[in-house]
C-alpha cells in the first residue's frame, strides 16, 4: 500500500476528530469501524504517555528536581524512620536496603519508576480514555462522571498519603518487639512490595464510601438503612482493615479502620442530606399524598405537532473517510 501524503493524512485525522466532537457530532453516532479506529488511536496515545512517564520515573529515581527529594529518597523514607540502633547500617552511610539477587535493584527501579510515571501522567492518559467514552454520554452523565472521577482521584491520593505516613510508625512498632536484641535488614524486593501493596490497599479502600454515596444517589441505599446498619458497618470496616493490611502491625490496621469509619460517617451524612432534599421535592410535587390507585399528577395532553412543510430534498453524497493501516 502506497504512502499517504501529509495533506491527506491531516484531512483524514481532522475527519476522525469531528466524529468524536460533540459540536460536530451532537448525537455521538459512529459506526463500528469508526469506534475501533478511535479505540486504537486512544489506546496508542495512552500507552505512549505511560511509556514517557515510565522513562521520566526511571531518571527521577536519582534526580532532585527543583531541590525536591528524588524518587529513591521518597521510597526509602519510611524505612529510614526506624531508629538507627535497630536497623543495619554500613560505614555510616545512613539507611540502605539489602540486595540479595542480581539485577534486583534494576528491576525495582524499573517497577517503581513505571508506577510513579504512570501516577504523574495519570491526567493525560485518563483524558484519552475519557475522550473515547464521552461521545456516547449525555451532558448530565458527563458532568456526573467528571465529578465522580475527580473525587475518586482525591480519595485515592489521600489514602496513599495516609499509608505513606503510617508505614514508619508501623515498622517501628514491629522492630521494637526485639528489645534491641535484633537488627533489621530488610531486603529491597520485600520492602518495595510491602510499600506498594500498602499504598494500593489504602488508596482503593478510600473509594468504598464514594460507592455508598453513589448507591444512595440512585436510590439503592437510603439513609434509614445506613443508619440502622451503622454498628454493623463499623464492625465490618474493622474486620476489613485487619484482613486488607499486608503487615501484622496494629498501627496500619487501626489507622485504616479509623479513616474508613470517618469517611463512611461522612457518606451517611451526605445520604441524609440527599434523602431530605428528595423528600421535600416529592412533597412539593404531591407524590406522597397519592393513593395507590390514583394516577400521578402529570400532564398527559399530547403536544401540538408543527405542520411539516414539504420541501424538495436534495440527495447529498456522503463523505467517506478513507482509512488505511498506516493511520
Amino acid at each position: 500500500m502506497g504512502a499517504t501524503s501529509p495533506v491527506r493524512w491531516w484531512s483524514e485525522r481532522r475527519d476522525r476528530r469531528k466524529l468524536t466532537s460533540r459540536r460536530s457530532n451532537p448525537d455521538g453516532t459512529m459506526s463500528l469501524k469508526d469506534h475501533l479506529y478511535d479505540l486504537r488511536h486512544r489506546l496508542g496515545l495512552a500507552l505512549l504517555i505511560i511509556a514517557i512517564g515510565a522513562v521520566f520515573g526511571w531518571f527521577w529515581w536519582e534526580w532532585h528536581i527543583f531541590g525536591l527529594p528524588s524518587l529513591s529518597d521518597v521510597v526509602i523514607a519510611p524505612y529510614c524512620g526506624i531508629p538507627v540502633q535497630q536497623r543495619l547500617t554500613q560505614g555510616g552511610q545512613g539507611c540502605q536496603l539489602l540486595q540479595t539477587q542480581p539485577f534486583e535493584i534494576f528491576m525495582i527501579r524499573l517497577k517503581v519508576g513505571a508506577g510513579a510515571g504512570m501516577a504523574v501522567t495519570a491526567p493525560l492518559w485518563l483524558m484519552q480514555v475519557w475522550r473515547f467514552i464521552a461521545p456516547g454520554l449525555y451532558a448530565k452523565e458527563r458532568k456526573f462522571a467528571l465529578i465522580f472521577v475527580g473525587i475518586a482521584s482525591v480519595l485515592f491520593v489521600a489514602g496513599a498519603t495516609l499509608a505513606f505516613y503510617v508505614v514508619p510508625q508501623g515498622l517501628s512498632v514491629l522492630v521494637g518487639f526485639g528489645d534491641e536484641k535484633f537488627i533489621t535488614a530488610l531486603t529491597a524486593g520485600d520492602y518495595i512490595s510491602f510499600i506498594m501493596a500498602l499504598l494500593l490497599i489504602f488508596g482503593v479502600s478510600f473509594e468504598l464510601p464514594l460507592i455508598v454515596v453513589m448507591l444512595n444517589q440512585v436510590g439503592v441505599l437510603t439513609y434509614d438503612k445506613l443508619r440502622k446498619w451503622r454498628r454493623g458497618i463499623v464492625f465490618a470496616l474493622v474486620v476489613f482493615a485487619a484482613i486488607a493490611t499486608p503487615g501484622v502491625d496494629p498501627i496500619s490496621m487501626i489507622a485504616l479502620a479509623i479513616a474508613l469509619t470517618l469517611l463512611f460517617e461522612l457518606a451517611i451524612q451526605l445520604a441524609r442530606i440527599h434523602d431530605k432534599r428528595a423528600a421535600r421535592k416529592r412533597k412539593a410535587e404531591g407524590l406522597d399524598e397519592l393513593d395507590d390507585d390514583e394516577a400521578a399528577p402529570f400532564d398527559y395532553k399530547p403536544s401540538q405537532v408543527e405542520e411539516i412543510v414539504n420541501e424538495p430534498v436534495t440527495q447529498k453524497q456522503p463523505h467517506r473517510v478513507n482509512y488505511d493501516d498506516a493511520t
